[in-house]
């Protein structure tokens, strides 16, 4: 069974995704006066406490309501705004059936709908006529209309408003200043139903990045098993980034789709701005990244920035050839690698996947990579192997030395995982960093079980204890490594 949904609708500029981050927690959904920032459905899982002034004997068996919360975009962005183009050169007129029909998906799945309205405009024809399509939907009985932008008291007479659209009296609050908020959650919690079913933690999530159009939206649609995000050859569509759970075999996962990447001398606005943080967020808490490349086109500078981004970030990252069914009778798989392997060196040791999203050709053996990678990123090695293979290199090639120093090693250890992480005590850090650092990385890839993830090493100095730090370490039962001792522990001789 699926987690309960409230998704929050209304026109444009209501404040649903000022809303939608205040219930959150977080900033989320990207909150810009411009009418259609946000098209596709952004949703987050929610914690709803239940009411502090709960009688005693309810209060104590009362507890927090799950639910999904979606943010969708403003119905009838194209009329608001006139029939403009926005500022990044999108037809909203192209994209707004698109929009409305991920609306639609949101409101006839979710058990609680946040109509919101502008209390300081007050109603008007388009908040009508959203109210007649919820009533035709037949999902009147699951609105609880909103007022927001009541700031203070001074806008509560005006909000009364609302109750002209026939859901009742509207609860107001103010997503900015956080007026009525209380009263706001408390009403949410007692229209939410409960849910007593283990919410599925995710295994792994998955962040598609690439430049625009090179089907990330449309990876994220194939991955879901059902339109998800609005996929459209306008440049620039998707905004947000977007987490989307999907299963397969049995496993649960997140995907996140995220803004195409493009020249930041070209960015058209803030919002393209605010969308490249959220894409660099993405990254960030992403287990695994998908660097998606259009079969179709040359490699750029974009992509070979962002693969030096991934490494820098030390991400498991996958490279996904996407509409490879449209090039295969012309080009050579060996042919392409090697091509591959030449422009995005960062990630030489990265695997490829050859997929068509629009076909949903591959999405399976993509997963399966991915999973793998996540395994090996959260592999712990043994000190006592890792100890075998750093013997084994330094026997085959050891640090250069400089103004005739030798190099040791006194204590290797791993240290960390995602990214797996190494760290050696030695005599001279710098004589160990950099292009030896690279060497001795490459190595332990071919000898231990990192052989496509990027591994981090730290490199320090020996630290010699004094008797007193010895023993005050032994008495607290801490592990003390060879090096801080001071003696040798056998590399480098």
């Amino acid at each position: 069974m699926a987690l309960p949904q409230i998704a929050i609708v209304g026109r444009p500029n209501v404040g649903k995704s000022s809303l939608f981050n205040r219930l959150v927690g977080r900033r989320v959904s990207i909150v810009d006066p411009t009418p259609g920032t946000t098209r596709d459905r952004v949703t987050q899982l929610v914690e709803i406490l239940p009411p502090t002034d709960l009688p005693y004997d309810r209060a104590r068996d009362a507890a927090p309501k799950l639910a999904e919360l979606v943010d969708t975009g403003g119905f009838g962005v194209y009329m608001a705004e006139g029939g403009r183009f926005d500022d990044a050169g999108a037809d909203l007129a192209t994209l707004t059936p698109q929009i409305e029909q991920q609306i639609r998906a949101g409101v006839q799945g979710a058990q609680l709908i946040l109509f919101v309205i502008d209390a300081q405009t007050g109603v008007t024809g388009l908040d009508e006529r959203i109210a007649r399509l919820v009533r035709e939907a037949g999902r009147a009985d699951r609105v609880m209309l909103v007022a927001n932008k009541v700031d203070d008291d001074s806008w509560i007479a005006a909000a009364q408003d609302a109750c002209s659209l026939g859901f009742g009296e509207p609860v107001m609050t103010s997503a900015s200043s956080a007026f009525g908020k209380r009263a706001f959650l408390e009403e949410i919690y007692t229209r939410l139903p409960e849910w007593v079913e283990p919410v599925v933690d995710p295994e792994m999530k998955i962040a598609i990045v690439g430049r625009r159009n090179a089907g990330k939206s449309t990876l994220i649609n194939a991955l879901a098993g059902e339109p998800r995000v609005i996929v459209s050859e306008i440049a620039g569509t998707t905004r947000d980034s977007i987490d989307v759970r999907f299963e397969l075999d049995g496993h649960a996962f997140i995907a996140i789709d995220t803004a195409g990447v493009r020249k930041r001398k070209s960015w058209a606005d803030d919002i393209e701005y605010y969308s490249h943080q959220r894409a660099k967020e993405a990254i960030s808490r992403a287990d695994v990244c998908v660097l998606l490349l259009d079969a179709r086109e040359e490699v750029t500078q974009i992509e070979k920035r962002l693969a030096l981004a991934l490494m820098e970030e030390h991400k498991p990252t996958v490279i996904a050839v996407n509409k490879w069914d449209l090039v295969e009778a012309k080009l050579k798989t060996s042919d392409y690698i090697d091509y591959l392997t030449q422009e995005l060196f960062a990630l030489d040791f990265a695997p490829l996947v050859f997929i068509s999203a629009a076909g949903s050709k591959g999405i399976g053996e993509l997963v399966k990579v991915c999973s793998n990678l996540y395994a090996q990123a959260n592999h712990r090695e043994t000190t006592g192997r890792l100890n075998s293979a750093i013997r084994s290199i330094l026997a085959e090639r050891g640090p250069s030395s400089r103004l005739g120093t030798k190099a040791k090693i006194f204590y290797v250890s791993q240290i960390a995982t995602a990214p797996p992480t190494i760290a050696m005590v030695v005599n001279k850090p710098d004589l160990f960093e950099g292009q030896y650092e690279r060497y001795l990385v490459n190595q332990l890839r071919e000898m231990l079980p990192f052989s496509e993830v990027p591994i981090k090493m730290v490199f320090s100095e020996r630290k010699r204890l004094t008797p007193e730090e010895l023993k005050s370490r032994k008495r607290a039962g801490v592990e003390v490594p060879d090096g801080e001792l001071g003696e040798d522990a056998g590399f480098g001789d």
